[in-house]
């Protein structure tokens, strides 16, 4: 009987990652995974997947509408849709083979079945072939990750009505894409389709889109949806689809009550969000404890009620970001080596991948209020920023929140290109305990778009410089 000093199930990048961590650290590490690849939701039908088809269509929409004021010259531009799916599919298994490069590099031991845990230090894998194995092992981290949310009464097909996996795959660009839920994915995946050509409508059971994002940058970023193309019913919710005739006919009332409409689409994407996942691992006939939402709940130390079994990622409380797993993961890995792994919370970047981008790490301004902190405002647009007039990309701000006694940063919020990448520094700053004024008096290279935190920095202390 084959026996780890640390078994993780799952692996997606809190998974694989925690494994790599164990492994550097000594453990003999096994890996079991119940999918053909190893990378779980993130790398095979998520975050990586969706950011090609991002990027593709972000290009596509470029070329046909951008270029030309640039003075290149492309004539008519379409789309190979067939081609774009290769280019995606090449993507994941670019990164799929790398975690199995990962793993061999490490020695880790990756297990292909599904995972019960059967007793404290003991898991049960039974593979496709029907073949069953225990392991035994001194710990195990469940990093299951999570399942796509379902609407009451309304079946998830994959065909005409799809969660996020299925719009990656649609074979042709629907003429009217319906997308339920305004949140991340479904404004992505929604912007994906809509620069490709389709007609898009986004329902909201809120009457906002984009739920925990700053209020101000939200809005302004429905505008420019709006702008783009992209259509809103919010403050409403879908009941009902009727999916007998050659479109769909989506049933939607509003959610103070009246009269319901119906409105006709060639796809359905619901996009409400996802839910932990830890069916079928046994958890109840161990006792491990789970709260109303179905996450394992954990201690500090990511430690569950049931002695040596850990949890981490998107099964436990928290957002639901790839990075964050990823930090815990490594966390968990230290802290069973009798290290002391930490992740900082208040310092989880989160992004959203559309055009323009969103990204903020830290405090809302509504947090804030709640909270009762006094804080000050600092703002710089891109229209007043060289390099984004040049990229004729202008659109959007950068915000940064400042206690207003020590004048150390809270929360940074961008609305803008490449908003993913100069959030780094932002979370950088954050976790090194910077004041605006810190990040105000460090020079920042001219021309780039960079310079608009800084400006925001000077205006907490209202002596920004360009505007």
């Amino acid at each position: 009987m084959p026996t780890y000093d640390l078994i993780i199930i799952g692996s997606g990048p809190g998974g694989y990652v925690c494994a790599v961590r164990a492994a550097q650290l000594g453990m003999k590490t096994a890996v079991v995974e119940k999918d053909a690849t190893f990378g779980g939701t993130c790398l095979n039908v998520g975050c990586i997947p969706s950011k090609a088809m991002l990027h593709a269509s972000e290009l596509y929409e470029e070329a046909g509408h951008t270029f030309g004021q640039m003075g290149i010259k492309v004539g008519t531009v379409s789309v190979d849709l067939p081609v774009l799916h290769k280019y995606r599919r090449q993507n994941v298994e670019s990164n799929v083979k790398g975690v199995d490069f990962l793993f061999k590099k490490n020695k880790i031991e990756g297990i292909h079945g599904t995972a019960r845990i059967v007793a404290p230090g003991k898991v049960e894998v039974k593979t496709q072939d029907g073949k069953t194995q225990i392991l035994e092992t001194k710990n195990i981290v469940i990093a299951t990750g999570s399942d796509v949310a379902r609407l009451p009464g309304i079946a998830i097909d994959e065909k005409r009505v799809v969660s996020s996996t299925g719009a990656l795959e649609l074979a042709k660009v629907p003429q009217k894409l319906l997308v339920v839920g305004a949140g991340i994915i479904g404004m992505e995946l929604g912007s994906v389709w809509r620069r490709l050509g389709a007609e898009v409508t986004v329902v909201e059971f809120l009457d906002h889109i984009l739920p925990g994002i700053d209020s101000e940058v939200a809005r302004q970023f429905h505008r420019i949806q709006q702008k783009q193309g992209i259509a809103f019913k919010l403050s409403s919710k879908v009941t009902a689809v009727d999916a007998s005739g050659n479109t769909l006919k989506v049933k939607i009332e509003p959610v103070a009550g009246g009269a319901p409409e119906t409105i006709e689409a060639d796809i359905v994407l619901v996009a409400i969000g996802r839910v932990p996942f830890s069916d079928g691992l046994g958890l109840e006939g161990i006792g491990v404890k789970k709260d109303k939402s179905g996450r394992v709940i954990i201690d500090p130390h990511y430690r569950t009620n049931v002695a040596g079994i850990y949890a981490i990622g998107d099964v436990v409380a928290g957002p639901m970001l790839a990075h964050k797993a990823e930090e815990e993961g490594v966390a968990a890995a230290e802290i069973i080596a009798g290290q002391a792994g930490h992740v900082n919370y208040d310092v989880i970047p989160n992004v959203v991948y559309t055009f323009p981008e969103i990204a903020s790490v830290g405090k809302t301004e509504e947090e804030l209020k709640a909270a009762g902190v006094a804080y000050n405002v600092g703002k710089f647009p891109f229209t007043a920023n060289a390099r984004a007039r040049a990229n004729l990309a202008t659109e959007g701000f950068v915000k940064i929140l400042a206690d207003a006694k020590t004048d150390r940063v809270l929360g940074v919020h961008i609305l803008g290109p490449d908003a993913e990448t100069m959030i780094a520094e932002a979370a950088i700053a954050m976790e090194f305990a910077a004041s605006s004024e810190d990040i105000a008096r460090t020079c920042h290279a001219h021309p780039t778009l960079s310079e608009a935190m800084k400006e925001a920095a000077l205006a907490v202390a209202k002596r920004a410089i360009n505007f």
